[in-house]
């Protein structure tokens, strides 16, 4: 069938505030001309991110109710440790607050000064753990991701030939090879099995580990079962055991592909390291059995996790991505292809090609989605990646679709308002900085309109 049928009836609703233009530009001036300093009442469709944003289901808001808030060793802490076991087969297993914690105690344990940490790409948070760690994160997407056009299918895949020179020439400085599946970065696009596979036979001839960044791993097994005819045939939740199978570690923000709010892990197979990260965890999350988390949370991301591997979900999400792209496409507005995993990202350089990537075209036009119909949006590019005067690879901005939370009625709106800002994208002026932090400046930057 063409109509999108989405694989859950409603149960509850949530109104939303629904503003008027001269709000939103009032509220954008408040905020300094940074979506994140909004507040979330006042936007009317939220895509921020899609991290932690997602509606929980009937089984999962149930589970909750089941939560042992037990200190240590509860229930909850059996069924969450289980159920990761069976996906990842690791044996150590770490509950954290959230991912960015698993990231930040990673680093803490396993980084020193001076050392490279190559990555397909690096997120925001990833990037900034380890150079908070004075690493250097090093960003190997494969050539096809550099064309946004491309229908390339597997355009986050690691560039095999550039890891191999750097293994040959800088090996001893590598203490770690990390995979991020998806590729959120480089348009939520995704990494093949057969390129996690290369990456870990290459890592073998130097015996370097590899950490899969796991956030959105459940949609990462939809593309390979999509896209590589092997799978085809394939349970996602098999996938994933393959997936997981070639990594000796792993991290994963429970706010993507755990479908809960909250929550976030650190698995590893190496006795070492889980002695480490015990250690690092009790002092700054909490017991290792609970790590900052509610039992309650502990149940539902327990939950989450499997059914975020169900094929009936999985094939909805992925059908409104692309019907969003595909609506798109034929306004002519320039967006990443193929369609990603868990948003709509659009070319920023190309939409508003008279703003130079210096006064950060993705601002530009993430602020004039919310003006224009109250839609908040993310900018990836020079604001949230660029240095000084150095800019990003990419103007990207991203759409990122919470899950199970919109109706196809929202994204038909979304694509009235994205039209409707590219009919007038002319008008749309660049920006510059008047207040930034150290890290991860994007949350709290300060912006002001150029004339």
């Amino acid at each position: 069938m063409k109509t999108i049928f989405e694989p859950f009836r409603i149960k509850m609703t949530e109104s939303l505030k629904v503003t008027s233009r001269g709000e939103r530009i009032t509220k954008l001036k408040e905020a300094n001309n940074n979506v994140f300093l909004l507040d979330a009442e006042d936007c009317m469709i939220d895509l921020l991110t899609d991290s932690g944003t997602g509606a929980m289901s009937d089984r999962q808001w149930a589970a909750m109710m089941l939560g042992d808030e037990s200190y240590a060793g509860s229930r909850s802490w059996k069924h969450f440790e289980s159920t990761l076991r069976d996906i990842t087969d690791m044996e150590y297993i770490f509950p954290t607050h959230q991912g960015r914690a698993a990231e930040h105690l990673l680093a803490l344990t396993r980084v020193k000064p001076g050392q490279i940490i190559p990555n397909n790409s690096h997120f925001d948070t990833t990037r900034a753990n380890l150079e908070f760690a004075k690493a250097q994160a090093v960003d190997l997407p494969c050539r096809e991701a550099s064309d946004l056009s491309a229908n390339f299918p597997f355009k986050g895949n690691m560039d095999l030939d550039r890891l191999a020179v750097l293994l040959k020439d800088h090996h001893e400085r590598i203490p770690f090879v990390m995979i991020t599946v998806t590729n959120n970065t480089g348009g939520g696009q995704p990494v093949s099995m057969k390129n996690i596979k290369d990456t870990r036979q290459l890592l073998d001839q130097y015996r370097i580990p590899l950490i899969i960044d796991a956030c959105r791993f459940a949609e990462n097994a939809y593309f390979v079962r999509s896209k590589e005819q092997e799978y085809e045939s394939s349970s996602l939740l098999d996938i994933a055991r393959e997936m997981f199978s070639y990594a000796d570690a792993a991290t994963m923000s429970l706010k993507k592909d755990g479908l809960a709010n909250i929550g976030g892990f650190f698995v590893c197979r190496n006795q070492d390291w889980a002695e480490d990260f015990r250690n690092a965890l009790i002092l700054q999350e909490g017991f290792p059995t609970y790590g900052g988390l509610a039992g309650r949370d502990l149940e539902a991301t327990a939950v989450g996790l499997r059914e975020a591997l169900q094929l009936d979900y999985q094939q909805y999400r992925h059908a409104t991505i692309e019907y969003m792209m595909n609506k798109l496409l034929k306004l002519n507005i320039p967006v990443v292809q193929p369609a990603g995993g868990h948003a709509v990202f659009l070319d920023a350089a190309r939409f508003a090609n008279h703003i130079p990537p210096q006064q950060f075209p993705g601002v530009a036009l993430v602020n004039a989605l919310y003006i224009e119909g109250g839609v908040r949006s993310v900018e990836l590019g020079s604001l949230m990646f660029g240095k000084g005067d150095q800019s990003a690879p990419q103007e990207l901005v991203r759409l990122a679709f919470p899950r199970r939370v919109y109706t196809q009625s929202h994204f038909d709106y979304l694509i009235e308002v994205v039209e409707e800002v590219w009919a007038a994208r002319k008008q749309l002026k660049g920006l510059k900085i008047v207040k930034e932090a150290p890290f991860l400046r994007h949350f709290s930057a300060w912006l002001e309109e150029i004339d």
